[in-house]
């Protein structure tokens, strides 16, 4: 289903993700990890986690946006609830836009589609996190209008 559409480019949409789209984004997640931090991921372990995602909404949710019936970005969207404003904050994660497709506004549209839905649904924030030295996703985000935050991230493993 397209929710929203970029009127700057003709036949660029932006819709959530579907069943059809699992291929397209495993895809783009496995690229990333590759560009953005020299991870080598399980392909197979990607697609069952986006496979996963798209069954089972509390897990998370896509925004795909196509150049006619071809997918050239996606980024996955997943929720946190604030007990301090009684209202949701939604993080965006796992954003990929296709390198030829690249300050083209593609994330821009995606991003505007995301601002557009989390009014429609009272959600109190929209928050991303990126890696330190990834300086080029960084100058995308300020673009848009995101401001760098005062919170610091810290993360622990957990052995099965």
């Amino acid at each position: 289903m397209t929710i929203f559409t970029l009127t700057k480019r003709v036949g660029m949409n932006i819709s959530t993700g579907s069943r059809a789209d699992i291929e397209a984004i495993a895809g783009f997640q496995v690229a990333m990890a590759r560009e953005s931090e020299g991870t080598v991921l399980d392909p197979e372990v990607v697609r069952s986690g986006v496979a996963a995602a798209m069954e089972d909404p509390a897990k998370g949710s896509y925004i795909v946006a196509k150049e006619g019936t071809e997918a050239i970005g996606s980024l996955m969207l997943t929720r946190e609830w604030s007990d301090w404003n009684n209202r949701w904050y939604w993080w965006i994660q796992s954003v990929y836009v296709v390198p030829e497709w690249r300050g083209r506004g593609v994330f821009r549209a995606m991003y505007a589609a995301v601002q557009q839905m989390a009014a429609a649904s009272g959600v109190a924030q929209v928050r991303l996190y990126v890696d330190k030295g990834n300086t080029t996703a960084q100058r995308a985000y300020q673009r848009v209008g995101m401001e760098e935050c005062h919170y610091l991230m810290y993360e622990a493993a957990v052995e099965p």
